[in-house]
């Protein structure tokens, strides 16, 4: 039973939004494509541990979600044109052309989703739930509401495309580049929110995929190659992160042999034509430390003006702390420890684990371990990822000899 559980909520978190993406392009209809693939993975709760797990799981949800949907659509009496084209949908893993056009459910279903008719926080809600499979609650946690007041947001969003009449389909001419930078903003929380010490590696998996999309659909584009770039030279690590007991590593302690070396030649070869952009500035950073031999050899002056461009761009909280940190060892601690002071300013960064950690490790490079110490605690003690409390509280243990 627990296995074929297991199984269900392996080929659910991969095919689902695949299967959710095909019925939605066919039938236009976002709440019966959703409804019949939770109809699907609830079928194969039931039949999995009685008839044992199919050799193509995803084939055989995606067989009885369309089923499900046929015999919805045969009710209501839809046009025969879109009973034809939905019969004709099988295994979600099968190839589907990519030429000029790039023809991929999802990266329509990004594009439908990122409608400017919607606000950037249903943009991005709606691309979580609908195109990642992220569930509700977990949303609604990161946006801080309740699980019923996010499902609300998400059926007005749904709503709303049916009410404006937004196309299924990846927009031309300026409309494409009108729309691309909140694509890009959604691509990159998708591989943030897999990329996070404790989050779903499959998410950052599949907006590296996508990513490579777009870059085929628009090659022209320099922050597309610069996105595409960074999430290649963050994941070349995912191997090295943890330790054999599943502890984090940080980029000092991590062992670079293992480190994927052909998705950091194709993230530093995608840097040639990214250009300055935010996405390709952070890309360049990625590939400081990614080519570089050991963390000894890291150069931090590059870096560090990489950050001083990128805070022009987004002068936000989180680079101008990043950009204190990369001062601080470009230039000593106490250099950065003032541009952290700074960034601080009106109140910004109070609480903020990764400021507190920042603070103690420029602190212990100052000279004085025991107030570094200190602060890494109170980081433990504020982050709400058991793997980051976990590392940071070891820190504080090294530098308190215990």
């Amino acid at each position: 039973m627990t296995d074929a559980a297991g199984a269900v909520a392996d080929a659910g978190a991969e095919a689902y939004p695949r299967i959710v993406a095909a019925l939605i392009r066919v039938t236009g209809d976002w709440t019966l494509a959703e409804d019949c693939a939770q109809e699907a993975l609830a079928a194969a709760l039931e039949r999995w541990p009685r008839d044992g797990v199919p050799g193509n799981p995803g084939g055989w949800l995606m067989t009885v979600a369309r089923n499900r949907a046929l015999d919805v659509l045969r009710r209501a009496a839809v046009e025969r044109r879109k009973l034809r084209e939905l019969a004709l949908l099988t295994d979600p893993e099968q190839p589907r052309p990519t030429g000029g056009d790039v023809v991929d459910d999802r990266l329509r279903l990004i594009f439908t989703c990122c409608h400017p008719a919607l606000a950037l926080e249903a943009r991005v809600a709606l691309t979580l739930r609908t195109v990642a499979g992220v569930p509700a609650a977990d949303i609604a946690r990161a946006f801080l509401v309740t699980e019923s007041t996010m499902t609300r947001r998400l059926t007005r969003a749904k709503t709303r495309i049916a009410a404006a009449g937004v196309p299924y389909r990846v927009p031309t001419g300026p409309a494409l580049v009108e729309r691309l930078p909140g694509v890009l903003a959604v691509l990159y929380l998708l591989f943030t929110r897999g990329y996070e010490a404790d989050g779903e590696p499959a998410f950052a998996t599949e907006a590296v995929r996508l990513a490579r999309l777009l870059h085929t659909l628009m090659p022209e584009q320099p922050e597309v190659a610069g996105l595409l770039a960074l999430f290649l030279l963050h994941h070349s690590r995912r191997a090295a992160r943890r330790d054999a007991d599943g502890n984090l590593l940080t980029l000092e302690q991590q062992d670079r042999s293992r480190w994927d070396r052909r998705a950091v030649a194709e993230g530093v070869a995608l840097l040639e034509g990214a250009g300055d952009g935010p996405y390709a500035l952070q890309a360049r950073i990625a590939a400081c430390h990614a080519t570089a031999p050991t963390a000894a050899d890291t150069d931090w002056p590059t870096i560090a003006r990489c950050y001083d461009q990128l805070a022009r761009l987004r002068p936000t909280p989180v680079v101008r702390l990043n950009r204190a940190v990369a001062h601080g060892y470009a230039y000593g601690p106490r250099s950065g420890l003032d541009l952290l002071a700074e960034a601080r300013a009106g109140g910004a960064l109070d609480g903020y684990p990764p400021a507190l950690a920042a603070e103690a490790e420029l602190t212990v490079r100052l000279g004085d371990p025991v107030r570094g110490a200190a602060l890494f605690r109170a980081a433990a003690e504020a982050v709400r990822s058991e793997p980051e409390r976990r590392a940071l509280l070891r820190r504080a243990a090294e530098l308190s000899g215990a």
